[in-house]
């Protein structure tokens, strides 16, 4: 038996529950959706760095649905269970100039487009000696909103959206809470692997194939934003699968600022220990390197960790 399929044609790019649904469905359905990637698949194989700056942000990260599901109504849980996630065959990273968490020292252009061939075999080449594993997930899950209006599609909310959360892969539940009548479900922005931060402002961007379950769960008061449960094989949760990590910790009074003093000592570190331009760093740690506040109470100093994992590192020509 087939199951129900929402199109790339059922797009939308900002949040509101006045959107019609594409479909209802009952509680506990198994649902297809063809995905468009992240920037609505105007960047393919093809594309130029050049190119980037010209291309439309409002076109970034949309959305595909919405699905309304049958006797979800405002205090209850949906439930989305993340049953498979098949990547197209290549994907991108990008930095777009002014976006991401060093901008003003990394104004681009610059591209990368991946060979996502070896998926199977669980990692992507970045370049010779480096090989990422590969996690695929989807950026972009979430419900329509309470309010009337239109909301933007770019950021998270307490009901979804952007979340961008590299944990919630093919075997995970995410829990979110409805907001509406129906619940308006929509989803979209897959990405082959992506590091907590995503401090380029990409991650691996690819058209994605999802298979998902939508069930409605009553009685769950405490969800009151986005909570999941990873895959009991799960190899994304923090530290665990990744090996031995190295990090740089940034350390100042304001929290931005420790982030992004973390990132810059970790590419640093890249570039001086492990020979890549800074260019390639900044996309390396996009889509590895985990951001980890690990010293938040002790003030008025906040401390911030950027963590690569050394396992990526195949080329025994190279230090540690």
């Amino acid at each position: 038996m087939g199951h129900l399929c929402i199109s790339q044609s059922n797009i939308h790019f900002k949040w509101s529950k006045s959107i019609e649904p594409v479909v209802t469905v009952k509680s506990g359905t198994e649902l297809e959706f063809d995905l468009r990637d992240g920037f609505n698949n105007l960047i393919t194989p093809d594309t130029k760095p050049e190119q980037l700056p010209n291309l439309p942000f409002s076109q970034a990260d949309p959305a595909f649905g919405p699905v309304a599901v049958e006797d979800a109504q405002p205090g209850d849980v949906l439930r989305v269970d993340i049953l498979g996630l098949t990547p197209a065959s290549y994907g991108w990273t990008a930095v777009f100039p002014g976006f991401g968490l060093l901008s003003d020292e990394f104004p681009g252009p610059h591209l990368k487009i991946w060979d996502l061939s070896t998926i199977s075999e669980g990692y992507v080449e970045f370049k010779k000696g480096v090989r990422v594993p590969t996690q695929p997930f989807l950026g972009v899950m979430g419900l329509a909103p309470a309010q009337q209006g239109e909301l933007s599609v770019i950021p998270p909310y307490d009901w979804g959206g952007n979340i961008d959360c590299k944990h919630v892969t093919a075997g995970s539940s995410l829990f979110l809470p409805i907001q509406t009548s129906g619940a308006l479900f929509s989803c979209g922005d897959g990405h082959a692997a992506q590091g907590d931060g995503e401090v380029c402002g990409t991650a691996i961007e690819t058209p994605m194939r999802a298979r998902l379950r939508l069930t409605v769960e009553k009685n769950k008061p405490w969800v009151k934003s986005p909570h999941y449960l990873t895959a009991a094989e799960a190899t994304t949760r923090a530290g665990s699968g990744r090996g031995q990590e190295y990090a740089s910790v940034g350390i100042d009074t304001d929290l931005l600022e420790a982030t992004r003093k973390s990132l810059r000592g970790t590419i640093d570190w890249l570039a001086g220990e492990r020979g890549l331009t800074r260019e390639e760093a900044y996309m390396l740690c996009s889509v590895v390197a985990d951001l980890k506040t690990v010293e938040a109470v002790d003030m008025p100093h906040f401390a911030v960790a950027c963590a690569v994992p050394l396992n990526i590192f195949v080329d025994s020509n190279h230090g540690t």
